[in-house]
């Protein structure tokens, strides 16, 4: 399914009170949440996101002294993803110092009334992660609001979902289960650079979409296969080369997906 956004002229958005600063690239995306009451009723009824979104620009714009709504895209329960200051805009809602690092995506949840995402807002969350990725040159790092910043921010359930890898819903694999059994070992380490090609890449890249990274299934080993392996090597606790050796590809399938 394609990204479902809700372009600014949709939602009813004001104009932003000043410049944006551009970003080229972030090192990834950090997730947040409302922080007050969401109405559950949103879950049924569109038009009340349409206006939850407008009252925090406003209260961004009118509260916080700020240009614009704090962040990059806004996701509903609907899976539709709201265009905020959008890609290579510098956001506001990840703290001071923080901004430059990573853009911010809201799921429309709180501390009280609705607080656990459904599915569709989850999906809507990892379209605009991808979308963000391919048109705003973001990282591949999924963080919360809190790492780094003293907050309760994304909340505990939304937070919990971060940590497990920001899985789709309905996926083969559950969060903190082991996997399968590795594929035997190809013989060669899959590396960049210069860009490697085959069917051995091509399974990789699979398997690694498979426990939910954003990644190319293209059978060529590149600058974005290198930074997925290595921000996997990391999460593992494997030795950080970027490359894909014996013990990377045999977790690759069979270390518990946290």
């Amino acid at each position: 399914m394609a990204i479902d956004l809700v372009p600014r002229k949709e939602w009813g958005a004001r104009s932003p009170k000043g410049s944006y600063s551009r970003l080229d690239s972030t090192k990834g995306v950090k997730i947040h949440y409302t922080g007050g009451r969401v109405d559950p009723g949103i879950v049924d009824d569109h038009d009340r996101c349409v206006a939850l979104v407008r009252s925090i620009q406003n209260s961004h714009m009118d509260g916080n002294g700020w240009i614009d709504i704090g962040y990059s895209l806004a996701c509903c329960p609907h899976r539709k993803v709201f265009v905020g200051r959008g890609p290579h805009r510098l956001p506001a809602a990840n703290g001071p110092g923080l901004n430059a690092g990573h853009y911010a995506v809201l799921g429309l949840v709180g501390s009280s009334g609705l607080v656990e995402p459904p599915d569709d807002m989850l999906h809507g969350i990892r379209d605009a992660i991808e979308y963000l990725r391919k048109e705003g040159n973001a990282g591949n790092e999924i963080k919360g609001h809190r790492d780094g910043y003293a907050t309760e921010c994304p909340g505990d359930r939304l937070y919990r979902w971060v940590r497990d890898g920001a899985p789709r819903p309905g996926g083969n694999q559950q969060p903190g289960r082991p996997g399968e059994p590795a594929p035997p070992w190809p013989g060669r380490d899959l590396k960049y650079p210069p860009i490697m090609r085959g069917d051995d890449v091509r399974r990789w890249q699979a398997r690694m979409r498979e426990r939910g990274w954003i990644i190319d299934v293209d059978g060529a080993y590149g600058p974005q296969s290198r930074d997925v392996a290595t921000a996997f090597q990391r999460e593992k606790g494997l030795p950080v080369t970027g490359v894909v050796d014996e013990a990377t590809w045999k977790a690759s399938w069979e270390a518990p997906i946290t």
